[in-house]
């Protein structure tokens, strides 16, 4: 807009009237300024995440480091033996003030613990709370601050008392059996119901064989299935079939089938299907450590160091597992390559077919060429 030209803008008066860019001109700043300001916000946050990775880092170190498992241990056992001495009313009397110590240094020492942990996990903190095992800790804290557990002896008993389960948390093999255990759970309710209807057909059986002789032990058919579940054990067999034999010789076949179908078949279908179990269980747990990520305590197995694995080349754990696993993954990789190299040859000998019959094509079509021109000339 040049001066002097009349404008309903307001201004401030120029050499030739009313200079109107001085409305309408964009306040001068400094880019410099500007810059920073503008990447004030994001450097703060970058080095906010920053910090939050050297923290993780540096608890992801502590947690998964030999003392520190040793001290969690040491806290279970200090625990489990505060509570057995609790039982001793002249100890209480004696040691009580410093039995309540130890048990405040101990939930003072868990409540560390599991910050640490939290820490180990403050890049990502929803996989904290995907471990089962810190909900569990986080659950340990927080009980005896609530209302009606905190007013109960009994209840904060217990929730001390659950403290002593976190030992299968140290230990991978605690976890494999009480996975197995867990896992076994649907075959024991099937093995069960058969073990039942077993005892209860030979206990009706008893019941009408030896019931009037012996009615302290086969008077009743709950008294009879007491009596033979006794005997899944073989303990007493002996004066059962002495006693037995006073009344027939059929009690013969009666504790000699049953010995063999409950004693010996039920047996071992139980001890198959723990045993499928524990297998399933250490099989899942193998591709748990691998997964395993910060914050999480090493392997301490008995008789074997409790250090961490040490580590590959790319920052993963190497041991036993891993060179199982890059042996399947090179025999994987060998026999991709045999099969491009045969899909190779498959494809270079259709191509030279192709090219040979290309060739003669274009042959017969220049001979054809050849023969159009003599014609015309």
């Amino acid at each position: 807009m040049s001066p002097g030209r009349p404008s309903s803008v307001p201004g401030r008066p120029g050499a030739g009237g009313w200079d109107t860019n001085y409305a309408v001109q964009p306040t001068h700043h400094n880019p410099l300024r500007s810059a920073s300001v503008d990447e004030r916000a994001p450097g703060s946050s970058r080095r906010l995440r920053e910090l939050g990775a050297r923290v993780a880092g540096r608890c992801g170190r502590i947690v998964e480091a030999d003392w520190f498992t040793s001290v969690s241990f040491a806290l279970i056992i200090i625990n489990a033996l505060t509570l057995g001495v609790e039982t001793y009313d002249q100890a209480v009397a004696r040691a009580g003030e410093v039995l309540l110590a130890v048990e405040r240094t101990c939930l003072a020492l868990l409540v560390v613990e599991l910050a640490l942990r939290f820490g180990a996990h403050l890049t990502a903190p929803r996989g904290f709370f995907r471990d089962a095992w810190n909900l569990f800790d986080l659950a340990i804290v927080c009980a005896p601050l609530l209302p009606g557990v905190r007013e109960s002896i009994t209840l904060l008993r217990l929730v001390r008392l659950a403290r002593i389960v976190r030992a299968v948390r140290l230990f991978p093999s605690l976890r494999v059996v009480i996975g197995g255990v867990l896992r076994s759970l649907p075959g024991l309710v099937g093995f069960l119901l058969v073990a039942t209807l077993t005892i209860y057909l030979y206990a009706m059986v008893g019941w009408m064989a030896f019931g009037d002789v012996y009615p302290e032990k086969y008077g009743t058919v709950g008294r009879a299935m007491l009596t033979l579940f006794l005997l899944l054990s073989l303990d007493g067999v002996t004066d059962a079939l002495e006693a037995g034999r006073s009344v027939s010789e059929w009690s013969i076949v009666y504790y000699g089938s049953y010995i063999v179908l409950a004693s010996y078949l039920l047996t071992n279908l139980l001890v198959g299907i723990v045993v499928k179990a524990l297998e399933e269980a250490h099989q899942a747990e193998r591709p748990e450590r691998g997964r395993r990520g910060p914050g999480t305590v090493p392997s301490v197995e008995a008789g074997a160091p409790a250090g961490p694995a040490p580590a590959a080349a790319d920052g993963s754990r190497a041991g036993p597992d891993r060179s199982r696993e890059s042996t399947d993954l090179d025999a994987r990789l060998r026999e991709l390559r045999a099969a491009l190299d045969a899909l190779e040859a498959e494809l270079g000998r259709r191509s030279r077919a192709h090219s040979t019959g290309s060739g003669r094509a274009v042959g017969r079509r220049s001979k054809s060429a050849r023969k159009a021109a003599r014609v015309r000339v």
